[in-house]
């Protein structure tokens, strides 16, 4: 599948977000990463997406998630910026900011060159938070997507609108 594919594909699944989201009252924020407002972009491309849409916090380097998602410093150091604990403590972050009803995240490394690290181009993790009887649950998944950078990127954007619609539909 080429990237125009992809993107067609991603297209498609953000329009079925906004209904799914305009059908139940609902609002999502995006805490962006290596797609650095790529999910953004897709979801407000649909016709009434202001319904749903809150925004994004394009957080894409360190600096920008210590002071837009005010997670601390320590706590990036402790689990770097391409981890589990990264994405899941964005996503819930951008669910309290934000105030709304779910909120999904994404870090990643889309290439060409690695972060230093031992995970290898392509890793992408995604979180989705959302308020489970007054309190705050996330899920996270960890992904593999193969390609160029911008293949990638646009793989990981189209895997956080499918989480979140997978997440608003199973647990609705």
């Amino acid at each position: 599948m080429d990237i125009l594919d992809i993107e067609e594909e991603a297209g498609k699944a953000a329009a079925k977000l906004v209904e799914e989201l305009s059908g139940r009252l609902n609002t999502v924020a995006f805490a962006e990463s290596c797609t650095a407002g790529l999910v953004s972009d897709l979801m407000a491309r649909v016709s009434g997406a202001s319904a749903a849409l809150w925004g994004s916090f394009v957080c894409y380097s360190p600096e920008a998630k210590k002071r837009m998602l005010r997670i601390d410093g320590a706590f990036l150091e402790k689990h770097g910026l391409v981890s589990a604990e990264t994405a899941g403590k964005m996503a819930l972050n951008a669910l309290d900011i934000a105030e709304v009803d779910i909120a999904a995240a994404v870090t990643g490394l889309a290439g060409p060159l690695g972060d230093g690290s031992a995970a290898p181009v392509g890793t992408v993790f995604i979180a989705v938070a959302r308020r489970v009887n007054g309190d705050a649950a996330v899920n996270v998944k960890q992904f593999f997507f193969h390609g160029a950078r911008a293949e990638i990127r646009m793989q990981a954007a189209k895997a956080v609108i499918d989480e979140a619609l997978k997440e608003i539909i199973n647990n609705s």
